[in-house]
């Protein structure tokens, strides 16, 4: 319940860092978002009972659900955000930036949830054409680098409650010492760190201060206002986010694989493309209700089961976040629950899925998980000049990224391009590396094509703000869709670097022929 409590007040704080209006969020994106969660949390419930009828056992343990941390990060750093701050930069004003980002998120989600509707079916599929270096790597770099980064600056803002918060919650959940009488490691961080905080607002310690009194809006209806499908004009300005957010739905539909494995190791064999379905369908309908972030069963069924969890748990989960968004009450949540003391959640769920990604990758494979994590490295090299020089001190004093020395632009302008689709790029990396430690010297050639092919369009590498699609060529009636010559000579030349290195290693998988003992150590491992 807290690992989503937690979810819900990451998206409103993040998105409040743009400038997004807050009553905005809670009144119109929290409650879809929350109702995913109720959808497919019920379900899970269900089907933990269908599979004790089915078996006769009465100790199983419903799959556990909830929101999608790393897509949490994505779809507002990535999406929500830029593209409300694009709708400033169009002359929008605050309200109407706010719902054309509500229309694009929508899309991203709907859409998320039919792509894993229609992946259920094929989960094996997938998990067999692209490697888990692959697939994983991209979420070790979002767990590593931006999970449990950027929580960092929140908790150590506030250093005695947030850091007696992280050392609770990680000895308790990766140390696995208990706290006295058993109290979960969550929870004891809330009330023993919580108490901590409003100790220091009460003594008026700089810094700390009780949160301003806001009324909270009961069962608001705005979110309502999804039903009336005016998103679905909106589908344009969503076309260029969709290669952002569909590696976060197909990332999702490995971990559900994953996690049903788990589970199985566990004693309780879930079908795979039932988990995936009902996860896809929960995100479908948490879309079309106004959500703007996707569920995903969770990694933990071993330790839920060990703990004693069996359904209930699910059922506890479904009906508070649903009804903290849809009763609305979240907002008196968002105001009294001190960030740095719940933030160490986010560090634990950034470690755990780095740890349980390693675990699940081949040994072989790991220098291509870390390989995944540069282009992500270059997004958070680029994250707080970014905000500096967008100051609106620093531009009215006439400090502006062209006013920078010549290196200087031309270090920003190519982290810039590294970072653009970096999830996308962290994907391919991996998968070229991994399929050459295979010997498979061809494939990993094919998958560099691919990468050129992404470049040409923006999809990934864009040098254009907001990591904006285009064309390289076109007639000047396509307007700003089409390349300035400075920057299509720099696309052309990744494109250029990856066709060079995928023509070399296709004809150098010609020529290569694994010996006995490179095939004896493969399969050894």
């Amino acid at each position: 319940m807290l690992d989503n409590i937690v979810g819900l007040l990451l998206m409103v704080a993040l998105l409040t860092g743009f400038g997004f209006p807050t009553d905005f969020a809670v009144s119109r994106m929290v409650p879809g978002t929350a109702l995913g969660v109720l959808i497919g949390d019920l379900a899970f419930f269900y089907l933990a009972f269908r599979l004790s009828r089915q078996t006769g056992n009465p100790r199983v343990t419903a799959m556990p659900l909830g929101l999608d941390t790393p897509s949490t990060y994505g779809i507002v750093l990535f999406v929500l955000g830029p593209s409300y701050l694009q709708g400033l930069a169009m002359g929008l004003e605050s309200f109407d930036a706010a719902y054309r980002t509500w229309y694009i998120g929508i899309w991203c989600i709907v859409l998320s949830g039919v792509l894993k509707m229609a992946c259920a079916p094929m989960t094996k599929w997938v998990q067999r054409v692209v490697p888990r270096a692959g697939l994983l790597g991209s979420l070790v770099a979002i767990a590593l680098v931006l999970i449990s980064f950027f929580p960092l600056v929140e908790i150590v803002g506030h250093p005695l409650p947030g850091i007696l918060a992280m050392v609770i919650v990680l000895t308790t959940l990766i140390a696995k010492i208990p706290l006295p009488g058993r109290t979960p490691g969550t929870l004891g961080a809330l009330l023993i760190a919580g108490g901590v905080y409003y100790l220091l607002c009460a003594i008026d310690v700089n810094g700390y201060s009780f949160p301003s009194y806001q009324p909270a809006a009961w069962f608001p209806t705005e979110w309502l206002e999804s039903f009336h499908f005016a998103w679905v004009s909106a589908f344009p300005d969503a076309l260029a986010y969709l290669p952002i957010a569909f590696p976060f739905a197909i990332g999702t539909i490995v971990g559900g694989i994953d996690c049903t494995e788990s589970a199985a190791a566990a004693g309780d064999h879930y079908d795979a493309r039932t988990i995936i379905g009902v996860e896809g369908i929960a995100t479908l309908l948490a879309g079309l209700s106004g959500g703007v972030i996707q569920t995903t069963p969770y990694i933990g069924h071993p330790a839920y089961k060990a703990m004693g969890g069996r359904a209930a748990y699910t059922l506890a989960t479904a009906l508070l976040v649903g009804s903290a968004g849809l009763v609305g009450y979240f907002g008196l949540l968002n105001a009294w629950i001190p960030k740095p003391v719940v933030f160490p959640i986010l560090v634990f769920i950034g470690l755990e899925i780095t740890a349980q990604s390693f675990l699940a990758t081949p040994r072989r494979h790991y220098a291509a998980i870390a390989i995944a994590c540069l282009p992500a490295l270059a997004f958070l090299a680029m994250s707080i000049p970014g905000r500096i020089l967008a100051d609106p001190a620093l531009s009215g004093a006439g400090i502006a990224p062209a006013t920078l020395s010549t290196a200087l632009q031309e270090d920003m302008s190519t982290l810039t391009m590294l970072s653009s689709g970096f999830i996308l790029t962290s994907l391919l990396w991996a998968w070229c590396l991994a399929a050459a430690i295979d010997r498979r010297l061809q494939l990993a050639g094919v998958v560099l094509l691919v990468a050129a092919a992404l470049t040409l369009f923006g999809i990934i590498h864009s040098p254009l703000d907001g990591n904006r699609l285009f064309v390289p060529c076109g007639p000047e009636s396509w307007g700003d869709l089409v390349l300035s010559p400075h920057d299509r000579n720099r696309v052309l030349e990744f494109c250029a670097g990856y066709l060079a290195s995928a023509m070399m290693l296709i004809a150098w998988s010609k020529t290569h022929s694994p010996s006995a003992d490179e095939v004896a150590s493969e399969h050894g491992e």
